[in-house]
């Protein structure tokens, strides 16, 4: 199978550039295992990988025009020749290694944790079935950046809007019965781009590879801190 694969080092490239492979791909092989043979054959082809399950979310590319995990990525559903880069909108290190920081900061920005006003009690924070259900859909975010990346409004703003991912934590924790912050959340997501600059175009929905509906989630902190105007 024919791979193409963006190259670029910073320190000795004028230009980014494709560079083609082939490899022989087998029966229910990964892309992940295709990018680790180019890289045996180049060691200077550089690429993030590490769990090869679809858990870390280390290993997210635009394969395709389409961002995905690489290790979860068949090559036999992949339209030859398969044309692979790093996420959008994101300063490349080298390759398909990109600068995550600013993804980072925005995760940061919306304080991915439980705040509580209370005393905590010397064991766990009791919270009943159903309120815990609301948070299915939202904590199985592994930040691989593919919702982020996928996002006009986080390329025009991505000093700005938040994106989805951070946008769907901060969701995570308004949705959480046991969080005791609601007031200070909705307080630092005021203004015209930390949240509103989303735009419902759903590419997050499209690419992310836990099945997760950031646009949703974004719908809800809208609704509740409209709510909190009235």
């Amino acid at each position: 199978m024919k791979i193409r694969v963006y190259r670029f080092n910073p320190e000795r490239d004028t230009k980014p550039r494709m560079q083609s492979f082939e490899v022989a791909a087998r029966p229910g092989m990964m892309l992940r295992e295709a990018l680790l043979e180019i890289h045996a054959l180049d060691e200077s082809f550089g690429f993030r990988h590490s769990c090869g399950e679809g858990v870390c979310g280390s290993d997210g590319m635009n394969v395709n025009g389409v961002n995905c995990l690489a290790c979860v990525t068949a090559l036999a559903d992949l339209k030859e020749p398969v044309e692979v880069r790093p996420l959008p909108g994101r300063p490349v290190i080298r390759d398909l290694i990109v600068d995550m920081s600013q993804f980072y900061e925005q995760y940061r920005a919306v304080k991915p944790y439980l705040i509580r006003t209370e005393p905590l009690p010397e064991q766990e924070i009791p919270q009943p079935p159903a309120e815990r259900d609301r948070l299915d859909g939202l904590y199985e975010c592994i930040l691989c950046g593919c919702c982020s990346t996928a996002c006009p409004s986080f390329w025009w703003n991505p000093s700005k809007f938040h994106g989805p991912a951070a946008l769907l934590q901060a969701w995570r924790f308004l949705a959480d019965s046991r969080d005791q912050a609601t007031d200070e959340r909705l307080d630092a997501l005021e203004g015209p781009y930390k949240l509103f600059r989303c735009h419902s175009i759903m590419n997050c929905v499209e690419v992310c590879p836990k099945g997760l509906n950031p646009t949703k989630a974004i719908g809800k902190i809208k609704e509740l801190m409209l709510e909190k105007a009235v």
